[in-house]
């Protein structure tokens, strides 16, 4: 059993201005991230289903040529292998779950 503060985890930068606090299981990656203004997240897609949820900021996202921006409590359901981008519009914190695991985040 895994219990800690999320406070506790080391946050890792994986993209300029993005940093995150990971939690992984067998099957998941569940990722806090903190998002500078103005940071963006290049295109992108990846075999892991992933659900990103905004708890703060405006985050434009587009999602299979679609673009919406992302206010707190909007969710975004981003399938397998479904090419992806973002912009952080202020400062933003964001909740992702990805599964299968994110064996390149650990």
């Amino acid at each position: 059993m895994f219990s800690k503060e999320i406070q506790q985890i080391t946050p890792k930068e994986i993209i300029t201005g993005f940093k995150a606090r990971f939690v992984h299981s067998e099957n998941m990656t569940v990722a806090y991230w903190e998002v500078e203004e103005g940071a963006e997240l290049p295109l992108h897609a990846h075999v892991h289903e992933q659900i990103a949820m905004v708890t703060q900021g405006a985050f434009e996202m587009t999602i299979g040529g679609e673009t919406k921006v992302y206010k707190p409590g909007e969710i975004a359901v981003i399938p397998t292998n479904v090419e992806h981008s973002g912009k952080a519009l202020s400062y933003c914190e964001i909740t992702d779950v990805f599964s299968p695991a994110r064996e390149d985040y650990k």
